[in-house]
């Protein structure tokens, strides 16, 4: 669905927010916390956009902890760039800090990346269900980001998928953590390796995608589940628990992985980076709002 975050939210709404690269709602009938990336000069996980996403995420458990605040249950990761979820992660940036050898740089980056995902994954700590609307493509990081959330509603003409591969690298914040426990670590691994774009449909039969929408109809499925769970309430609550306690994922076991993607990403040599470069410019075909 095209500028979805323009058909929800207000002008006076996008205008005031305090956010750069990020446009946030509140649905007050379902308590349901919007946000919706929009990030420049390229739709990928910025360090403005991080910060972004974790100061709102800050916001949100502030209102939702203070007497008299708003009450969160559910946040949805939404994108407002037609035909893109996110690309991933900052290719650019990476390019300069692997060229300078900033092992802290890069690493730095990483810890911003994890911070946000661990968040989601642990749905903020908070009696609240995260999920995530893909209406396009979500590629590496923006893949792992669809992926932390609770529950993954995708269109079915999205296409989802960890090319990392492609230029020598893994995807290093989350994918294989994330992945491996919806799919098996077999799966996973092949997904991983194999660079491959898949349709949100093939990563509904996978158990990938929790639900599949028409093109479209993201938004309609996404209120057509809220609608479920707020008659079962107690129900989906206890079934989220459960899900935590079999499928936990540690910060610790982020923070390890993405050690290793730092010391994998500086042992990339020049064609690598060329083939870096190469995606970079693809990503700068896709140009915000």
């Amino acid at each position: 669905m095209h500028n979805l975050a323009n058909q929800i939210t207000s002008p006076i709404e996008s205008k005031q927010s305090p956010y750069r690269h990020l446009t946030t709602h509140y649905d007050e009938k379902y308590k349901v916390g919007w946000y919706f990336m929009h990030a420049a000069p390229r739709p990928c996980f910025n360090p403005q956009l991080l910060q972004d996403i974790d100061n709102w995420f800050s916001h949100v458990k502030h209102e939702h902890d203070s007497e008299g605040g708003r009450e969160y249950r559910y946040l949805v990761l939404a994108s407002d760039i037609d035909g893109t979820f996110n690309l991933g992660g900052d290719l650019n940036l990476f390019r300069a800090l692997i060229a300078d050898g900033d092992y802290n740089g890069l690493l730095d980056y990483a810890k911003a990346c994890i911070n946000v995902l661990y968040q989601n994954i642990v749905h903020l700590e908070r009696n609240l269900t995260t999920i995530s609307l893909v209406q396009g493509d979500a590629l590496g990081g923006g893949f792992e980001a669809a992926l932390s959330s609770n529950v993954l509603i995708a269109e079915r003409s999205s296409k989802m998928g960890v090319p990392e591969i492609l230029f020598n690298l893994f995807p290093g914040m989350g994918a294989y953590s994330l992945l491996s426990r919806r799919v098996g670590m077999a799966k996973a691994e092949q997904m991983i390796l194999g660079g491959e774009l898949y349709s949100a449909e093939a990563l509904y039969e996978l158990g990938v995608v929790d639900i599949l929408a028409e093109k479209g109809e993201g938004a309609l499925a996404l209120h057509d589940y809220i609608k479920r769970a707020e008659h079962a309430a107690n129900g989906y609550r206890a079934m989220r628990e459960v899900k935590d306690r079999c499928n936990s994922i540690t910060y610790q076991e982020l923070l390890d992985i993405t050690k290793i993607w730092v010391e994998a990403a500086l042992r990339l040599d020049k064609r690598d980076l060329r083939m870096m470069e190469l995606l970079v410019k693809r990503q700068n075909s896709k140009q915000s709002r």
